[in-house]
């Protein structure tokens, strides 16, 4: 799903707000990842339906490219004799199996209520699309970084960050994980929007 993310959605311009909704309707606690994971599991309980696509503003031709990735990748799972496992329920799991593929790519919030990248401390934002833009998490992993006016996070997922050290001690150091913020945030850091608006990238 991330490797044809941007062309999920569609947003006809007759149908702008049809195609927000629909795209919000797939959102899921934890992160982008996890809605983009629900949408892929609503497909499959289609059998792979076409139509389904076209009333979610959803691209069926990178829906399939998904799929192929997905059967590609369950062939060479096969092919070394690794086990598949799978969790519904646990999106912890989820979650690290991420934090373990793109533990470079983390981001923590600062006491003033801005995300900065860890190892640079770049400031960057969550991308408006995203369906944690008006959440605030503590630690989060992105996809990739795009930049238009700002520096954007896209395909965000809230972290625990007690994981990095675990998956990856070899690049992260005890200090840079520790949780300043958890002391006090500032009272207007929870739900608040961040200075974007969903369409002023």
């Amino acid at each position: 799903m991330l490797s044809v993310n941007a062309a999920i959605f569609y947003r006809p311009k007759d149908k702008i707000v049809h195609a927000d909704t629909a795209r919000q309707s797939f959102w899921v606690i934890g992160g982008d990842h996890l809605s983009l994971l629900n949408i892929y599991n609503q497909w499959k309980e289609t059998d792979f339906s076409t139509q389904w696509c076209y009333e979610n503003y959803i691209q069926h031709r990178s829906m399939k490219r998904a799929r192929d990735v997905r059967d590609q990748l369950e062939g060479l799972l096969e092919r070394v004799e690794i086990e598949q496992k799978s969790s519904k329920t646990d999106t912890s799991a989820i979650r690290k199996a991420i934090t373990a593929g793109y533990f470079y790519n983390t981001a923590k919030l600062n006491k003033g209520g801005q995300y900065k990248t860890v190892k640079h401390q770049q400031t960057v934002l969550i991308h408006p699309n995203s369906s944690l833009f008006e959440e605030t998490p503590r630690w989060l992993v992105y996809y990739e970084l795009v930049f238009t006016t700002k520096e954007y996070m896209r395909e965000v997922i809230e972290i625990d960050n007690a994981w990095l050290l675990e998956v990856a001690p070899h690049y992260y150091k005890q200090k840079e994980l520790e949780d300043t913020t958890g002391k006090k945030m500032p009272k207007q850091t929870g739900k608040s929007r961040q200075e974007v608006t969903r369409d002023g990238e």
